[in-house]
């Protein structure tokens, strides 16, 4: 079993992660901006990228807003060309939301490819084994992280 680190290499960490998932959300915004999307919108749109076709209840549970919120991103959305809702075809009362993977490829895809660089440049840097450390630290902090606030007796979710 490894030994338990300092504390303040853990803090370290903390703050890279941090500092990693501020500057994620600022780029995002600078790339929603940029092609007429509101912050929900794209993160909508990398759900999609992630997940694949979804439906809008599952939209509304991996994104914690309510369907009401759901349904008025997927109409800009699908009003913006980036996404169109289909009839399930093995279940015609369900609606799966799927991306326009070409559009999104045109339009974002050179957005983000200075990223895409960067982050093949750095990962150039290490070796396989080491990136296979990388890769297991981040699956297991997003698969063991919360996604969702807690309820909260008297605030704002329970007084609506």
């Amino acid at each position: 079993m490894p030994r338990k680190p300092p504390p303040e290499r853990i803090a370290a960490v903390e703050m890279a992660v941090r500092n990693l998932i501020a500057s994620a959300i600022l780029f995002n915004h600078q790339v929603a901006q940029r092609v007429g999307l509101g912050a929900s919108d794209a993160q909508f749109m990398h759900l999609l990228q992630l997940h694949g076709p979804l439906t809008p209840g599952r939209l509304a549970e991996l994104s914690g807003l309510t369907t009401g919120t759901v349904t008025g991103v997927l109409d800009r959305l699908e009003d913006a060309g980036l996404v169109r809702r289909e009839r399930d075809p093995s279940d015609r009362r369900k609606v799966i939301v799927k991306p326009d993977y070409e559009r999104l490829a045109r339009e974002m895809g050179p957005l983000y490819a200075t990223q895409a660089e960067s982050l093949a440049k750095v990962a150039g840097t290490y070796d396989a084994e080491q990136l296979a450390l990388i890769e297991d630290f981040l699956e297991r902090l997003v698969r063991d992280s919360p996604t969702t606030l807690p309820e909260v007796e008297g605030g704002p979710r329970a007084r609506g």
